[in-house]
């Protein structure tokens, strides 16, 4: 038996444990991941505009790779640190849960609370440079290869490189991804764009320049409004049902509390909520206070106005909050979110602000607007009764689901274990035989699409609930829909789509994200929907050594990886299959590529801004041509051609 001892314990100093673990920090180390460090450093100059000193930030993509991000906040302190006896810069940028951000003097309210972005930006850069602005002098200080600075001290202190005015203050950082960490390190232009227009309308009036060196463009970003402008950024494309969003602000218990919302004639929700002008995807208890206070606000008048009677429920939440846009954004001293993420707020004094916030100013404004206030409970009649209508056609669908013909679909596992079961969406019958056979029937289950399904982006739920794809589906995972879902229920701990490599495989696959994040949101973000990844190729090929040569075969998932297998040296390709749908291999290349725990790629759905992505399915699923032509031909010149 190997010995283990100590010496097998490996312990990684400073920034040696962010390069090896980069995912913990950052999420990923694909193209999300990379546009992180620059939302990681941008939060630095925002925290200085929250707490009153920065009024500009500037943002310049470099043509040689790199990245610029200046303020003018206060500039990073660059004296002396009183225990670590470097200068307090160079602890912030290179010690991991070093920042201002902790005792409370230096920022009442901030955005970055784990003090590990700057040092983590830096842990995963090969170079990267700070300059600070403080008291009429430029300092500079330079780190290589993952946090390791080279600049040589004076007396302990960083050398003078310049002067500037007294009242020129600020920081500029520079950096350099590490392209041996991540999978590219070309920067999008068009992403940093879309954040620097979020990060301009939740900090009203603060100046953004973005000069894009690249293609030789620049932009500016100032929202007068705020997120009373983002709302209306929203539904730039929508039919709304009143003129301009509400507006309303107010403070409660040290926690300021900003809210904008629209009416439109969609069938569904938007609620986009920020802490500290982060966006917490999960939502959390702010979102919970905003729903509540607008439940009881809209009841209330229901009531008074005799809209509805003295026999009639209350609206129900989902009735007023239908064709609902809004923004909620507060600043909280003391957010407690779940994670490094920061997808969920979980402080119940939020709840209690924004709700106290909201009743308050939402009477105040209805009690002077009164004909949007009868819009607004004319379409939470209109709703009311349609969902009383949905309810009966759901109580009558959910009765029949266990009549739904699953079984001449559904190829069930024998095991009962949700937390070990697995579930294959596939497309077709001729996929979902290959499948069946190939697949663990004792935790993995196959259920195969016949055609694609209704998309629901438009639709009623009453609708959504005749197609019988969707009753299938609802009826093999088990854990309901509408005021009956419950995630506890659901018979599998992974939903797999499963289709071709191909146009129609990528439109069935919107079809049921479309589905799942409208009707079954949970699902997504509980982290269970999954998008199976089958190989593109199967490469034959014959490698050199020793006078001798061997034929082997490999499977490739993409262009990319064909293109640097092509030239590695002594490679000599025999022979490319392409394999155009999941029907083209035997039931042993699925299982091995596809279907195997231990050697397939399965690609986790998620959702990392709320914001982007109701847009992006506004966009791309709606009966609205005009936006959806504009957004695919803005998208075309990202996407690879196989021709």
């Amino acid at each position: 038996m190997e010995q283990y001892n100590g010496s097998q314990i490996v312990v990684l100093e400073g920034l040696e444990a962010v390069r090896k673990r980069p995912g913990m920090y950052i999420g990923s180390t694909g193209p999300r991941g990379l546009h992180h460090l620059i939302w990681e450093i941008l939060d630095n100059g925002i925290d200085e505009h929250l707490a009153g000193y920065c009024t500009q930030l500037d943002v310049t993509l470099l043509k040689d790779g790199g990245i610029s991000i200046a303020d003018n906040g206060r500039g990073v302190p660059i004296d002396i640190h009183p225990t670590k006896n470097i200068p307090t810069v160079r602890v912030v940028y290179t010690i991991l849960h070093a920042g201002g951000k902790f005792g409370g003097s230096a920022y009442k309210v901030s955005g970055g609370l784990h003090g590990v972005g700057a040092s983590v930006v830096n842990a995963l850069s090969k170079r990267m440079i700070v300059e600070v602005r403080r008291d009429g002098k430029i300092y500079r200080d330079e780190y290589i290869n993952g946090g390791h600075a080279i600049t040589p001290l004076e007396d302990g202190y960083l050398p003078v490189v310049g002067k500037c005015n007294k009242s020129d203050t600020g920081t500029k950082v520079t950096f350099y991804p590490d392209e041996t960490i991540f999978e590219t390190v070309e920067f999008k232009a068009d992403t940093i764009h879309k954040k620097l227009k979020e990060i301009a309308f939740l900090n009203k009036n603060l100046l953004i320049n973005f000069n894009d060196q690249v293609s030789g463009t620049s932009k500016t970003y100032q929202e007068e409004f705020g997120i009373k402008s983002f709302v209306s950024y929203l539904t730039r494309e929508m039919t709304v049902l009143h003129g301009e969003p509400i507006y309303l602000e107010g403070k409660s218990s040290d926690i300021e509390v900003e809210i904008a919302f629209q009416y439109t004639d969609s069938y569904s929700e938007q609620i986009n909520a920020y802490c500290n002008r982060i966006n917490v995807v999960d939502g959390g208890t702010l979102v919970t206070g905003f729903k509540t206070g607008l439940t009881r606000v809209i009841n209330q008048y229901a009531r008074e106005l005799n809209i509805l009677k003295e026999k009639d429920d209350n609206f129900d939440g989902k009735d007023i909050r239908n064709g609902l846009v809004s923004i909620i954004s507060i600043k909280h001293p003391d957010p407690q979110f779940e994670g490094q993420t920061k997808t969920k707020l979980g402080n119940t004094d939020a709840k209690s602000a924004v709700e106290d916030v909201f009743t308050g100013e939402a009477s105040r404004y209805f009690d002077k607007n009164i004909e949007i206030l009868k819009t607004i409970l004319d379409n939470s009649l209109k709703s009311y009764n349609a969902r009383r209508a949905s309810d009966k056609a759901r109580t009558a669908v959910m009765k029949q689901l266990s009549d739904v013909d699953t079984r001449s679909k559904l190829a069930s596992c024998s095991s009962k274990k949700a937390e070990e079961c697995e579930l294959y969406i596939v497309e077709g019958d001729s996929a979902g035989g290959t499948v069946k056979t190939a697949r663990n029937r004792r935790v993995q289950a196959v259920l195969p699409l016949r055609g694609k399904i209704l998309n629901v982006e438009k639709a009623s739920l009453e609708k959504i609930l005749l197609n019988n794809e969707i009753k299938s589906m609802i009826a093999t995972f088990g854990c309901g829909i509408g005021d009956e879902f419950d995630l506890t229920k659901l018979r599998y701990d992974k939903i797999i789509i499963l289709t071709d490599a191909d146009v129609d495989g990528a439109h069935i696959s919107t079809l049921l994200l479309t589905f799942f994040y409208r009707f079954m949101p949970e699902l997504i973000l509980e982290g269970k929907i999954y998008k199976g990844l089958p190989p593109l190729y199967k490469v034959e090929y014959e490698t050199s050594g020793k006078g001798k040569s061997k034929k082997q075969s490999e499977y490739i998932f993409n262009d990319f990886e064909l293109d640097k297998f092509r030239k590695i040296p002594g490679n000599k390709i025999t022979n490319i299959q392409r394999y155009k749908g999941l029907g083209e291999m035997d039931a042993e290349q699925l299982w091995e590529t596809t279907l195997n725990p231990e050697t397939r790629i399965l690609a986790q759905i998620a959702i990392s801004d709320t914001v982007e992505a109701d847009e992006i399915t506004a966009t791309l699923m709606s009966s609205n041509v005009p936006p959806r032509r504009s957004f695919i031909m803005e998208e075309a010149k990202y996407a690879k051609l196989d021709i």
